[in-house]
């Protein structure tokens, strides 16, 4: 232990991490820099901060305030101690609807501020794109603006009075006058009047630099609004009273088509005089689907409010009215409303990865006066085809705020160079249009080496002279605003390794390159949003531990860091990544919710490939990821009976799960006392429906622990007037299916032998080898239906999901798996797609439960709601994550995070369900938390329209 952080834990009563974790979890924020840390510390109150300041001041260790880590331009970096304000000091501590006032904690997130201020149909006017995740300490530290500015302008609007430590310890209260400020901070101003007056461009979303003209007199001095932007440069701020603005009641979306993207960038401020809530804007080529948006080739969406639906709507129709436009529409109801705003807000993540190339911050958000925007975008765009970068610009068009990321090549000195030579160029581009460097993130070290191109050397002097005032020590935050660090220095991509790393995972969409993989992190920590809504799971552990570590931004981050190998050392066999992807549930949800789509799931099983290779595993690992395996040798050996009798003997089962490594609060399932293909040979001929042939698949759960399943789905899909057939045995009821050849006896009984598998718990638990090789003779065996045009119905989604999915990634060498991996159709698919005349039954009940995580990230679900409604079953089923998935629920030591994941929304969905509700889940693995936690019996799909059948053949 350093003589430092045993300073610091006697000062302080929060949490000091000087551990590789702690250090390698905040290397970064979501901009193109790193800076590996010291330590970190999370100060439970003011009195933390003043002695972690007074500690770090007499060892000359510089500080830096963090929040969300979401800053773009990276300020919330350092080389010093890093306060982490998001674990402790993270309360609403007040809120008067009186006043319109909430007193806030500065590492509460907007949306809980948001969520306590609604009630009384009050709001915080500024809200960032990351709402869920960035904190009100942040949001004053960049002086955060958000898509609703054009309303209620920047977080320094709503900023009243701020309790602020200097770094020398002294506690001070800032608002509006000189009260409070630090000595010569008035004769600073008084001094320099003649500059202060005019050296700032007038703009909504100028944000570079300190705001020194906040202090002019005829501003009222006002010290809390200049302390505003800062980024943790002057102060570090421990308590903040923010204003609070009526929210409309109702609102209205005026979608707008333009020719292209300078269209709608000059049509923007033309809509001003109208009032609308927001003016923002995107392209075409950022948008994943155009379905559902008008006829254009760039969009402005705007927001309009009202005391009523139909005003908000008559507005929105005003503002259409006005515009010239290729095509409009407008959109009244919230859930429409909600799914195109999430384009937008995941449009920082999106345009990372655009149109299949690498792209990142640094120019992320100037701005220039809304009216001359389309002239400057014009000029940006020509500048970019000078130095051969694309880039798509979107953001915040009515306030004349750019966003774009571009594909700068950070990873070679050359693409470096070219980078700082299009940034010098660029400010230039923007000071000649009247803009700021800065229109919304901060300057941070992207663009505070270029503020002297902005505003003159004079002023960059008087910046350096406040900032001595505030800070003599240069302790708080050194490198950001005032003698910063270059533009090209401290990149994080300079660490990883330049060739590609040996993986086993083909990684089709990055190139083969796990290095790439990893960068698709870019920070914007989507997956620390604490609650969730709609059909989105990501990410379940973080949502139960509150824990970075337990994120998927976090995890990335220490696989970087793994790569690096300065911080983490030990590569593959580290224990550090290890334990912080123990407890990812593999769920797969950032696959689809991240806007990078960064796979965890994926990067989990080939680091435990890689960590376990050589070396004994967990006991989870060859009890749960051999199930097929001991669930065909109990089924061959007849000896299910004796299994279910000894794990209904409480020592027996005690010393078992001891054994397999499962969690002792877990119920050993039982298993089937008949298979499902045991049952579909014992069926024997019946008259078959002639018609078009699927091949069911017969996953390891349907097999062996749900057999009712498969035999519903055989009922449903004959109803529906498809042939079934079941692999490997291609022969049905007498007939022969496939290529029509005939197979000996002595062939067949060895096909009965070995099974088809799509490898999932293989994969799971990183056994890649073994995986493969089950993979590769499922191809062997399923060679005859691939001759075919049949598809494969697969009833259980995770097995689905990794035929689809790792299937084609792991055997990326052998063009059979992704012929395989095409042909795989849900149940719902199945019947969509090849029986589309057939109409299912009608149960006419309301329905629960929760869609599973790898069919909302994987498969998608809208065939599965098309044949719901079709049936009568109302409802919608819930998002989240069961917890048990696979074998995470079962394995030892993580019982508590799986009964979490699963009270988060799916037990409390079926607690809540009205009389009569259908509790669906089709996952095995959903059924049995359902089982085990709430008593209560879910049923897949299938099984509903088969009763439903059944019932109306009694009838009949």
């Amino acid at each position: 232990m350093t003589d430092l952080e045993a300073d610091l834990r006697r000062a302080v009563r929060g949490e000091v991490g000087f551990d590789v974790t702690s250090r390698a979890l905040v290397t970064m924020d979501a901009s193109n820099y790193r800076r590996v840390p010291l330590g970190v510390v999370a100060p439970r109150d003011a009195d933390d901060v003043a002695a972690v300041l007074e500690v770090c001041r007499e060892h000359a260790v510089p500080v830096v305030a963090r929040g969300g880590g979401t800053s773009i331009a990276g300020q919330a970096t350092g080389v010093g101690v890093v306060l982490d304000f998001t674990r402790h000091m993270n309360r609403l501590v007040a809120l008067d609807p009186g006043a319109r006032t909430a007193v806030v904690q500065p590492g509460l997130v907007l949306d809980r501020l948001q969520e306590a201020a609604a009630p009384h149909e009050l709001r915080f006017g500024p809200d960032p794109s990351t709402h869920s995740r960035c904190t009100l300490g942040g949001m004053i530290g960049n002086n955060s603006c958000g898509s609703h500015s054009v309303a209620w302008g920047t977080t320094a609007d709503s900023v009243r009075v701020l309790d602020v430590v200097t770094a020398r310890g002294e506690r001070l209260r800032l608002g509006q006058g000189w009260a409070g400020a630090p000595d010569g901070l008035r004769a600073l101003v008084e001094g320099d009047l003649a500059r202060l007056r005019t050296g700032f461009p007038e703009l909504p979303r100028r944000i570079s630099g300190y705001a020194l003209d906040a202090l002019l007199p005829e501003r009222g001095a006002d010290v809390a609004r200049s302390f505003c932007g800062s980024e943790g440069t002057l102060g570090v701020l421990t308590e903040a009273v923010v204003g609070l603005v009526e929210a409309p009641r109702a609102r209205a979306l005026a979608v707008l088509g333009y020719a292209d993207e300078s269209a709608a960038a000059e049509a923007a401020a033309g809509l001003l005089p109208l009032g609308p809530l927001t003016v923002e804007g995107m392209a075409a080529d950022l948008v994943p689907s155009t379905a559902g948006l008008p006829r254009g080739g760039a969009w402005l969406f705007v927001e309009t409010g009202g005391e009523s639906p139909a005003e908000a709507r008559a507005r929105a129709q005003a503002i259409v009215r006005a515009a010239d436009v290729v095509d409009s529409l407008v959109v009244t109801e919230e859930a429409g409303q909600r799914a195109l705003w999430r384009i937008r807000e995941d449009a920082s993540g999106t345009a990372t990865r655009a149109d299949g190339f690498e792209a990142w911050p640094g120019w992320e958000d100037c701005a220039v006066p809304p009216a001359r925007l389309g002239a400057y975008l014009r000029d940006f765009r020509g500048l970019l085809r000078r130095h051969g970068l694309r880039g798509t610009p979107y953001g915040h068009f009515g306030d004349g705020c750019i966003h774009v990321r571009i594909d700068f090549d950070l990873l070679t000195p050359a693409g470096v160079g070219r980078f700082r030579g299009f940034s010098e160029e660029v400010a230039d581009l923007v000071v000649a249009h009247g803009g700021s460097l800065s229109g919304e993130h901060g300057d941070g070290q992207a663009r505070a080496e270029l503020l002297p191109r902005m505003y003159g050397a004079g002023m960059v002097t008087l910046f350096e002279r406040a900032k001595a005032l505030w800070d003599p020590d240069d302790l708080l935050n050194p490198g950001m605003l005032v003698r910063p660090a270059p533009l090209d220095a401290n990149l994080r991509f300079a660490v990883l390794p330049r060739e590609p790393v040996d993986v086993a995972f083909g990684y089709p969409s990055d190139g083969g390159d796990f290095s790439a993989a990893v960068r698709r992190c870019v920070g914007v920590a989507k997956c620390r949003t604490t609650t969730v809504s709609g059909p989105a799971v990501m990410c379940p552990s973080f949502r139960v531990t509150g824990r970075e570590e337990h994120s998927t931004r976090g995890r990335a981050r220490l696989l970087h860091e793994m790569l690096a190998g300065e911080l983490v050392t030990d590569g593959w066999r580290s224990t550090e990544v290890r334990d912080a992807l123990d407890l990812c549930l593999s769920c797969k949800g950032c696959r689809s919710d991240c806007p990078v789509e960064v796979d965890m799931a994926t990067y989990k099983a080939e680091f435990l490939h890689h960590h376990y290779a050589g070396r004994r595993r967990p006991a989870a690992h060859y009890s749960m990821g051999w199930l097929p395996v001991w669930l065909r040798w109990a089924s061959r050996t007849r000896a299910v009976p004796l299994l279910n009798a000894l794990a209904a003997v409480r020592p027996f089962a005690r010393v078992a799960r001891a054994v397999a490594g499962i969690a002792p609060e877990r119920a050993i399932p039982r298993l089937a006392g008949e298979t499902f293909s045991r049952w579909w040979r014992r069926r024997g001929s019946s008259d078959a429906p002639a018609g078009e042939l699927v091949v069911l698949w017969p996953d390891t759960f349907t097999e062996h622990l749900s057999p009712a399943v498969g035999r519903a789905a055989v009922r449903v899909l004959e109803a529906a007037g498809l042939r079934v057939a079941l692999p490997p045995v291609l022969r049905m009821r007498g007939r022969p299916v496939g290529d029509g050849r005939s197979r000996s006896p002595a062939a067949l009984a060895a096909a009965r032998r070995v099974r088809v598998c799509c490898g999932l718990t293989y994969v799971s638990t990183g056994q890649l080898d073994r995986a493969r090789a089950v993979l590769r003779r499922t191809l062997d065996l399923m060679e005859p239906v691939l001759e075919t045009a049949a598809p494969v119905v697969v009833l259980e989604p995770s097995c689905a999901a990794a035929l689809r999915t790792d299937l084609p990634e792991l055997l990326h060498d052998d063009p059979r798996a992704a012929r395989l991996a095409a042909r795989v159709l849900t149940f719902a698919e199945a019947l969509e797609r090849h029986a589309p005349g057939w109409r299912p039954p009608r149960v006419d009940r309301p329905a629960v439960g929760q869609t599973h995580c790898h069919q909302h990230a994987v498969l998608g679900d809208t065939a599965d709601r098309r044949l719901r409604t079709a049936a009568g079953l109302t409802g919608e089923l819930s998002g989240g994550c069961c917890g048990l998935a696979g074998d995470f629920g079962f394995a030892k030591g993580h019982f508590e995070v799986s009964a979490a994941c699963a009270e988060e929304r799916l037990l409390p969905a079926v607690r809540d369900a009205p009389p009569g509700a259908v509790v669906l889940a089709d996952g095995f693995s959903c059924r049995t938390q359902l089982e085990q936690l709430a008593g209560v019996r879910g049923r897949h799909l299938a099984e509903v329209l088969a009763a439903a059948l059944e019932g109306e053949a009694m009838r009949e």
